[in-house]
């Protein structure tokens, strides 16, 4: 069992334009950036706290969220 004591995540969103972010496809008009804070407690190994992060950017919500997103609307 791994000695993680606490979770805390910090979220800031805000609007870049495409052209300032270097690893992007995107290169035109605004982008939405949110920049995400992982804050781990409790004695964890360092290669603990990486597959930890490698467990973050696999869930479901942040693959979504770095995907390309279609949404279809419609009134019912």
């Amino acid at each position: 069992m791994w000695p993680l004591k606490d979770v805390t995540i910090r979220l800031q969103h805000s609007r870049i334009h495409a052209r300032d972010c270097e690893d992007c496809e995107t290169k035109e008009g605004m982008l939405d950036h949110i920049a995400r804070e992982i804050v781990l407690s409790g004695p964890l190994t360092g290669e603990q706290r990486d597959r930890l992060l490698e467990i973050a950017n696999m869930c479901p919500v942040h693959r979504t969220l770095t995907s390309e997103i279609k949404i279809d609307s419609w009134l019912a």
